[in-house]
């Protein structure tokens, strides 16, 4: 199928749908390595009974990079017809421009309203160059809103000011460079209310990114307490810090783990804590591992606590 083409006044309902949890949804693989469909839409259906309303598949936390491009159209389609009327799909898409484009496409094609860029992974990244690879992959499928995801520190705002003049379609950014104040001014240099902001950083940073704007989270931990991530939305939207703050204090250590060691086991605590719960294998491809055994039974315990 292909969609018919949006205007730029016909965005409204994705930017709604970006200013929420934005979930990133694991890759489960079954014993022969392959993706396991049917616990793939298990997980997903979780997640949508749990009340999340927005979807990445192929993001970090799914293992975009250790995905083929079979792999990650078949991701797609699983999460497009499990979500279907009840959730909004933000695809990732990235590598080179031809691939991102058909990537792009593909989702447009089976219906995805949006698509998540991935921080281009070159070793020489100009801020010229940036902005040619983001316009390229937007005006191939103006039909759909468009979600930079900037892992960044040396780009400027004024670059994705440009970006948004050059692409109405360009909606919204997934910021996950670690520091707020310097996100406080790079969302005022890009326009503040231009973009929807979402803290890519997921739960950790999301209150003091909501302080300077943002109204949006990514969350990996979601997978594992739906509630969790939830009620720390509630709270930020209601403007509850000490609220947000003891949600802060319940996933901390849990957050913990998965930034340790540079994020070398960001994805292998969440399938962690999902196999402790019996609800996917814990396996993860290369360069990712599974977790030392000794974290195993943290890892265990804290998604026990969270599911009483």
């Amino acid at each position: 199928m292909t969609a018919a083409r949006r205007t730029p006044t016909d965005f409204e309902t994705q930017r709604t749908a970006l200013a929420g949890v934005v979930a990133i949804p694991v890759t489960p693989f079954a014993a022969d390595g392959s993706v396991e469909r049917p616990t793939l839409r298990a997980l997903l259906r979780r997640l949508l009974d749990g009340g999340v309303r927005t979807l990445t598949p192929n993001g970090n936390t799914g293992e975009f990079y250790a995905l083929t491009a079979d792999e990650r159209r078949l991701v797609t389609e699983v999460t497009l017809d499990e979500s279907a009327g009840q959730g909004a799909v933000l695809v990732g898409v990235g590598h080179d421009v031809p691939g991102a484009v058909a990537d792009a496409r593909h989702a447009r094609d089976h219906g995805a309203p949006m698509v998540m860029v991935h921080q281009p992974v070159h070793p020489y990244v100009s801020e010229a160059g940036w902005l040619d690879y983001h316009r390229a992959i937007a005006e191939a499928v103006p039909e759909l809103g468009v979600v930079p995801y900037i892992k960044n520190p040396a780009l400027s705002g004024a670059r994705l000011a440009e970006l948004g003049a050059a692409c109405p379609n360009v909606i919204g950014v997934k910021y996950a460079v670690p520091d707020a104040a310097r996100f406080a001014a790079f969302a005022r240099d890009a326009g503040l209310d231009r973009f929807v902001w979402i803290a890519g950083l997921a739960e950790p940073y999301a209150p003091s990114y909501f302080s300077a704007g943002a109204t949006g989270f990514t969350s990996g931990l979601v997978n594992v307490a739906p509630g969790v991530s939830l009620a720390m939305l509630d709270a930020l939207r209601a403007g509850d810090h000490p609220a947000a703050m003891k949600v802060w204090e319940q996933i901390r250590r849990f957050e913990e783990l998965r930034g340790a060691d540079a994020s070398a086991n960001n994805v292998s605590v969440v399938k962690e804590a999902l196999a402790s719960l019996g609800l996917c294998r814990r396996d993860v491809r290369p360069p990712s591992h599974v977790v030392p055994d000794a974290l195993r039974a943290e890892i265990a315990a804290i998604a026990a606590g969270w599911s009483i």
